[in-house]
């Protein structure tokens, strides 16, 4: 006799978690529940260090919470994800496989090739819920047409709305399978595993709730500020879904004052940048404004003295502290404060002259919240060549940055170890100080005011 009730299985991608999340509610529906994690080659290749770091520990820690619910655990199957979930259907008697939907370009032609697998078989493949708060595609302007500017986008996803959290769900009321083409999981990076999952995220952020002067209440104020750590550090569970940007707006909603909207606005910046690789899934690779194509950049594949610079910037050794800072933050904590990613992606393209491919390709290797859309796009909106972009004009001088958002250096002092010593206003010109620059530190790679003009030399030609 056949089963009654064959499991439906649940496919993770971007949604490692448990709470908040639509999928799983339709996978339970439908009875039991076999959740299954696909190793797709064609990602694991393009991951980049950081994220296939994190990755291996938030799939640890997902099994972790998994058989702590009587389960069997994560079924995580190598290959081919169009082979995989076709078998692994076909292994359990699974009806459906259900899905948060994937926006982006590679996401989507990969669940084009699922479900067209699992119908030969009389299978179907069903996305519930999304990543976002607001899906890609949703939202159109008076012509019906994307929005290609933010401000207009924000008003209307503000008028639109954001649904509530899904129900919970309690994991040891689930009946759970496994499947038998499984393969054990790949070891976790033990120093890693306190700081990633589901349940981390959730307490991190509830914490971040919960300070006063450096939580909701102070995040318009401090937000752009490196040194005081005042951000909520939520990118990394956005990422992977350990938290969905519901539940955050949720927490957010009763909470009075400017800071709680300002947090807010970002996360629209994020649905937004989403929306637009949705329409424009050439955006990973090209300008979104064609004539950058044929933009003046120095290329480091043929330049020696272009690779040179790009070394330097990578590695945090270009001469100006806060560009130097933030370079450093990001190769040891595979993260970076926001306000200093716009200087150092500015560095890069408007004073190196580099192509901002390069910068985009650096982050995504090292960030543990590299994500395709945010990162790509903002880079285009940094270089001036995407939809919304920073105004050509617009070239961020690096030592006013640093005296503007560390004004006493303690961010830098905290990165630059060379420059602890350096007293006052002299850690953001270090080259300026009466005693010359520290003993290992170099001087500036270029000069700004030199290369801004260079900048803008170009940049006039392309908007001619």
């Amino acid at each position: 006799m056949p089963d009654p009730h064959p499991p439906a299985i649940w496919w993770l991608r971007r949604d490692l978690r448990l709470a908040d999340n639509p999928a799983l509610l339709a996978a339970l529906a439908e009875g039991p529940v076999l959740p299954l994690f696909v190793s797709d080659p064609v990602l694991r290749q393009g991951a980049g260090r950081a994220r296939a770091t994190w990755l291996a520990a938030a799939l640890v820690d997902l099994d972790g919470e998994l058989r702590e619910a009587g389960g069997p655990g994560l079924s995580v199957v190598e290959g081919r994800p169009e082979d995989v979930v076709r078998r692994v259907a076909a292994e359990v008697g699974a009806g459906t496989v259900h899905v948060s939907a994937d926006f982006g370009p590679y996401g989507r032609r990969r669940d084009t090739r699922v479900a067209e697998a699992l119908a030969a078989d009389g299978r179907s493949l069903r996305a519930t819920g999304s990543p976002y708060a607001v899906a890609p595609g949703t939202l159109l302007n008076q012509y019906g047409t994307p929005f290609q500017v933010f401000s207009p986008f924000h008003r209307a996803w503000s008028a639109r709305g954001v649904h509530g959290p899904a129900e919970p769900v309690d994991p040891t009321a689930v009946t759970w399978v496994a499947s038998e083409q499984r393969v054990p999981l790949e070891d976790a990076d033990a120093d890693l595993l306190p700081f990633v999952g589901e349940r981390h995220a959730r307490a991190a952020w509830q914490a971040w709730l919960d300070r006063e002067a450096e939580g909701p209440a102070g995040y318009k104020r401090l937000h752009d500020l490196p040194a005081p750590d005042a951000t909520a550090h939520v990118s990394k569970a956005l990422r992977w879904g350990h938290l969905h940007p519901r539940t955050l707006l949720a927490d957010l909603a009763g909470l009075d004052g400017e800071g709680p909207a300002a947090f807010a606005r970002q996360v629209v910046w994020r649905d937004f940048y989403a929306d637009v690789l949705w329409n424009r899934p050439d955006a990973i690779r090209s300008p979104v404004q064609p004539r950058f194509r044929d933009f003046e950049r120095d290329d480091p594949a043929t330049s020696g003295v272009a690779a040179a610079r790009l070394d330097a910037w990578q590695q945090g050794r270009t001469g100006y502290p806060l560009v130097d800072a933030g370079m450093r933050q990001l190769l040891a904590e595979c993260w970076m404060h926001n306000r200093v990613r716009l200087v150092v992606g500015s560095f890069l393209v408007k004073d190196l002259h580099l192509p901002w491919e390069d910068g985009a390709a650096w982050f995504m290797e090292h960030l543990h919240d590299g994500d395709v859309a945010s990162n790509q796009l903002n880079w285009q909106w940094v270089a001036g060549c995407g939809n919304d972009p920073s105004p050509f004009y617009r070239v961020f001088n690096p030592t006013l940055q640093s005296t503007k958002f560390d004004p006493d250096g303690a961010y830098i002092r905290r990165w630059v170890p060379e420059l602890a010593g350096v007293s006052g206003k002299h850690v953001h010109e270090p080259w300026l100080a009466p005693e010359g620059l520290p003993p290992g530190y170099p001087a500036p790679v270029v000069d700004h005011k030199a290369e801004r003009l260079e900048a803008l030399e170009r940049y006039q030609q392309v908007r001619g």
